[in-house]
């Protein structure tokens, strides 16, 4: 017994869950391990009931999930764990970026005015909270948002391939409707005169007042024209009967007066053809007369010039027939490129006789070749057909695609209409899907460039903005640090009014930071040590 699978609600349960866990274990640990302020345990129980709503809400409104994870690391700083993970969700999440960056915004603002007017904050300090907040909150909202992007693509690429697949079904179709309704004409006309033989042989029979030897004759030739008929109208059916059902063969015409007039009209044709190839059955006939003539006329037009040999040779219960056609000496004619439905209608009409036909490249040319029973049987399922999705290259009648080999002169290739044709997706009008396609790979693209050019110039304005805020009155260029004196009084040495930051680590007593202004984040320089108010040493600070 296979195993059901997993209904989507339980794995999007079991998602979030394994979410929580995942972003509450940083805050977990903190707050499970020792030494425990007051309160511990209703903060802890707290924190991780924060970030279960967030878990539980942020499908549905990711924006404000994101808020309260950042609100808590106001709370508890192990939060800042969790901010990358929910920015990245609402990238995935949110269908505009308009919000989650006002949202992003509104925050930096916020805390600006907190950190320096309210509390003070050293510029440093500042500087590495926004730094925090851009590379982990808005960086992984905008790889979310590139991830969606590309999500779109691939689906815009599915529909646009499945568009592509219905529009090339939807011309075979109106290849092979064409294809049946000139063989229904053909065999409409044929079956015609037969039938009106039958009724002149019927008023002839209707008009005798008795039987005479003359009328039995005729009766007698009724019954075969009858016969005949009844076959011809076998045919017929066999043609229509599937889902759905030019330029007509002239009467009686054969395969050796076709080559005959491709001679005529300066082609280099050899015929190699049986005594008994012209008894053939009439739907056998019109196949047969149809892919010789398609092949020469296709040899004609795109390999002028080329030997062409056409074999019909008829062995058993089957007829082969082949047109064969050397390279083109000067490549083709000039004229429009068609669209395949020449190939595709000789498939059509081979199909219906029963039979299957060949065509690609054969030593530098070009062969077509075809297989009919003489008995007509049930033509071969429209799954079974070999109409695949791809036609032949046309290797020998110039290096283009198998659309190339069109139908004769005077057949109009058939395209997929403007109405919606078949196959067409309901509501679908041409090119949708195409457009659709296009704009996914432009915001795609858009989405790439933000996700990496955005930071780097976000980074770049906080350095500007922490730049003049960290050097303002603290900036002791290299030649006022040259001219102190060591004994000298620190009031008359001409100072800064505002020191810089000590770097990392302990500072001795009685000494002084000053930077020379570096780019960009303004790191302490000099180191001025004073004792009883003079100045007792000077050095600069290895970086």
């Amino acid at each position: 017994m296979e195993p059901q699978p997993t209904p989507p609600a339980v794995r999007r349960r079991a998602g979030d869950l394994l979410l929580w866990a995942v972003v509450a274990a940083p805050v977990a640990y903190a707050g499970l391990t020792p030494p425990w302020p007051r309160h511990a345990v209703p903060l802890l129980a707290g924190s991780l009931a924060l970030l279960g709503l967030a878990v539980a809400f942020g499908r549905r409104w990711p924006l404000a999930a994101l808020l309260a994870v950042v609100l808590g690391s106001l709370v508890d700083g192990n939060f800042v764990f969790a901010i990358p993970v929910f920015s990245y969700l609402a990238g995935r999440r949110s269908a505009g970026a308009g919000r989650v960056a006002a949202g992003f915004a509104a925050v930096a603002v916020a805390g600006t005015a907190v950190n320096l007017g309210l509390l003070g904050t050293n510029p440093a300090t500042w500087f590495l909270l926004a730094s925090v907040l851009l590379f982990a909150g808005v960086f992984p909202w905008l790889l979310g948002r590139l991830r969606r992007q590309q999500r779109a693509l691939a689906e815009a690429g599915a529909r646009h391939a499945e568009a592509e697949e219905r529009e090339r079904r939807a011309a075979v179709e109106r290849v092979r409707l064409r294809e049946r309704a000139r063989i229904a004409q053909d065999m409409h006309d044929s079956l015609g005169h037969d039938l009106s033989l039958i009724a002149l042989r019927a008023a002839a029979l209707e008009l005798a007042a008795d039987l005479p030897p003359a009328h039995r004759a005729a009766a007698g030739e009724l019954r075969a024209s009858v016969a005949t008929a009844t076959e011809r109208l076998h045919d017929i059916i066999g043609v229509l009967r599937e889902e759905r059902s030019g330029s007509l063969r002239p009467a009686g015409e054969s395969v050796a007066e076709l080559v005959d007039g491709a001679r005529d009209a300066g082609m280099s044709v050899e015929l190699r053809a049986d005594r008994d190839g012209a008894d053939l059955p009439p739907l056998v006939a019109h196949a047969v007369h149809r892919v010789v003539r398609e092949a020469l006329t296709n040899a004609a037009r795109y390999a002028p010039g080329a030997p062409v040999t056409v074999t019909v040779d008829r062995r058993g219960g089957e007829v082969a027939v082949s047109v064969v056609n050397g390279r083109a000496p000067s490549g083709p004619l000039p004229g429009p490129a068609s669209h395949g439905s020449g190939l595709l209608a000789l498939r059509e009409r081979v199909r219906l006789a029963g039979g299957v036909l060949d065509a690609g490249p054969r030593d530098g040319g070009f062969a077509v070749s075809a297989h009919l029973p003489l008995t007509a049987g049930p033509a071969p399922a429209a799954a079974d057909r070999p109409d695949g999705p791809a036609v032949p290259t046309a290797a020998g009648h110039g290096a283009g695609r198998s659309d190339r080999l069109a139908g004769s002169a005077g057949e109009p290739d058939d395209g997929v209409g403007d109405d919606g044709g078949p196959g067409r997706a309901p509501g679908d009008r041409p090119g949708d899907a195409a457009r659709r396609l296009r704009e996914a790979r432009r915001r795609a693209r858009r989405s790439l460039l933000v996700a990496f050019g955005a930071p780097a110039g976000l980074a770049l304005v906080l350095a500007l903005v922490y730049y003049p805020l960290a050097t303002a009155g603290a900036v002791l260029d290299r030649s006022g640090y040259e001219r102190l004196r060591l004994g000298e009084e620190r009031d008359g040495l001409g100072l800064p009014r505002r020191q810089a930051d000590p770097p990392a680590g302990a500072a001795p007593a009685g000494c002084e930071y000053y930077t020379d202004g570096n780019f960009p984040f303004a790191e302490p320089t000099w180191r001025l040590c004073f004792a009883d108010d003079r100045l007792v040493s000077k050095e600069k600070i290895a970086r």
